[in-house]
């Protein structure tokens, strides 16, 4: 159960979110085997995230960005180069490193994911006072800010913690 501002601490959001987070998994795996593009595993569906906002990474930054080991990362990048959602290309600046890139079909695959995952937002939201949609979604912008600039996705603002100064 989600509490009021007032009597909320950091770990208790940490605990709403994570129950909410919970919610959404179950919403978007219950169709996400049916997506147009086909299945995508969550693993694979965050490594394609992360080469969208990281356009040419090389394996460490990917495995920095997932929290994985080296030798994981390059095993997820030889399925999704399989399945012919990424490529990859001889590094620029060095020969020993390999950059990493969404392939149109990859791109695809993201679009189509998302367009599913959005109309299964839309349809909770729905049933959401005004009040609580907006409340909900000026939370999710600070969100929104500070993780990215926590796992260092372009796009990051400073300042995020001023927005989610709770406790």
């Amino acid at each position: 159960m989600l509490r009021t501002l007032h009597s909320t601490s950091r770990q208790q959001v940490a605990h709403d979110a994570c129950a909410a987070l919970e919610l959404l998994q179950l919403l978007w795996g219950r169709g996400q085997e049916a997506a147009p593009s086909g299945p995508v595993s969550p693993s694979q569906l965050r490594a394609l995230t992360v080469l969208e906002g990281r356009e040419g990474a090389n394996l460490r930054t990917l495995g920095e960005a997932l929290g994985s080991r080296p030798s994981s990362v390059s095993r997820l990048c030889d399925r999704l180069e399989a399945a012919g959602l990424v490529e990859r290309f001889p590094s620029p600046t060095s020969r020993r490193e390999v950059e990493v890139r969404l392939s149109r079909r990859g791109r695809a695959v993201l679009d189509d994911f998302r367009t599913f995952r959005v109309r299964e937002l839309e349809t909770v939201l729905r049933e959401m006072s005004p009040a609580k949609l907006a409340a909900l979604a000026e939370g999710l912008e600070a969100f929104h800010v500070a993780a990215a600039a926590r796992i260092g996705l372009d796009g990051a603002a400073d300042g995020a913690g001023d927005a989610a100064d709770i406790a």
